[in-house]
């Protein structure tokens, strides 16, 4: 049966999500077609890149505080918001990729592989990129069915995906690394949560397992 609080999260909360990751397009879109208030510096393509880029960090640390969130509050409809957040951020992801492709690097591959290779801030990055593109794809509900329990073992590289798009950002600030280390700390403290109570269940249900064989 639909509660009051799955109705206000399906349409309330996850317009508001899905809303918030057309937000960074639609600011560099302001921003390019020079509307006033929205200024993207003296260098608008680095701007660019870097919008996008944070908010697709952004969003890819809330899709992971959604499950701590559920536990700590009990409120079950907020796992309808991890698909939303999960899509805003690959498609930042891939917003910040292809605008570097496109625009910073002129499509020129030669000078793309040797960045990939050679530059460990992109390579990591790029990385990050290819871990969500399967993420992104196997999203739905169908894909959830056909995979069965394989979904959740490929779900779990985001994790991965997370700590080399927070590498990537601090291998690419270089000189004040406080931003960087602050969300690298938000990550620790997520994938912390998840170990602690994956330990929890493994204290709980080895007495059970015991008890049954006896």
């Amino acid at each position: 049966m639909t509660t009051a609080a799955d109705r206000w999260v399906r349409f309330g909360l996850k317009p508001l999500v899905y809303a918030a990751g057309a937000g960074p397009f639609l600011y560099v879109a302001a921003g390019i077609a020079g509307v006033d208030g929205v200024n993207l510096g003296a260098n608008p393509v680095e701007e660019i890149l870097d919008i996008l880029g944070i908010w697709g960090l952004y969003f890819l640390l809330a899709t992971l505080a959604v499950t701590p969130l559920r536990q700590a509050t009990g409120w079950v409809p907020l796992m309808r918001l991890r698909r939303p957040l999960g899509l805003a951020a690959f498609f930042c992801v891939l917003g910040h990729f292809l605008f570097y492709l496109v625009v910073d690097r002129a499509l020129e591959l030669d000078t793309i592989g040797e960045d990939i290779v050679k530059r460990p801030f992109i390579t990591v990055g790029f990385a990050a990129l290819l871990i969500l593109v399967p993420l992104a794809l196997t999203s739905t509900q169908g894909a959830m069915r056909r995979l069965g329990r394989r979904w959740q073992s490929l779900h779990r590289m985001v994790y991965v995906a997370a700590f080399l798009g927070c590498l990537h950002y601090a291998w690419q600030v270089k000189a004040d690394l406080r931003e960087p280390l602050l969300y690298l700390a938000i990550l620790a403290f997520l994938l912390g949560w998840r170990w602690v109570r994956h330990q929890r269940r493994l204290k709980h249900v080895a007495p059970a397992a015991f008890e049954r064989l006896g």
